[in-house]
């Protein structure tokens, strides 16, 4: 697949939300590459979220970055987060491993505390991704069943009739 036929697919997948999170999952995705001249960009068009994934080889296994996007928000995970340390609380989550935060525009990479994660999560991946290829992208999977990429719409009230007296 070209590169050209690869965007052309990935702008179907984005243009499933809201314009607001469809801006906001591009300019997420946009900031995250800018970080990386080697590696994977790992794309999965999933049941739950469109997810970019930052890996140094096209194994799903060996991502460590990815933003992902939900009907209502964008989150940036980071696949090793609970070993990072994070002295603002900005990560959340409970699991063993994962943690993520909430990407509120492109200027969330620029604060100083979650360039701070990020580069924590790049270090021990630094020599694999000096060793990738020019940064390049690959479609790995496309769900059948997806959720809905734009939120639920209300459920409109039951009318109740009331009958006039006459």
């Amino acid at each position: 697949m070209t590169t050209a036929e690869t965007e052309a697919r990935i702008d179907a997948f984005l243009a499933k939300y809201t314009p607001e999170i469809e801006a906001r999952l591009r300019a997420a995705r946009a900031a995250l590459r800018s970080l990386f001249a080697h590696g994977h960009e790992l794309v999965f068009d999933n049941t739950n979220a469109l997810v970019f994934g930052i890996s140094p080889t096209t194994s799903s296994r060996e991502s460590f970055l990815s933003i992902a996007g939900y009907p209502r928000w964008v989150t940036l995970f980071f696949l090793d987060g609970a070993s990072l340390d994070d002295p603002q609380g900005l990560l959340e989550g409970e699991g063993k491993q994962i943690r993520g935060l909430r990407v509120h525009g492109p200027q969330t990479f620029d604060e100083p505390a979650v360039r701070a994660l990020i580069a924590q999560a790049i270090a021990s991946r630094a020599e694999a991704l000096a060793g990738a290829p020019k940064l390049a992208t690959t479609i790995k999977m496309v769900a059948e069943k997806q959720r809905q990429r734009r939120p639920a719409k209300p459920k409109p009230k039951a009318k109740t009739h009331v009958k006039a007296k006459a």
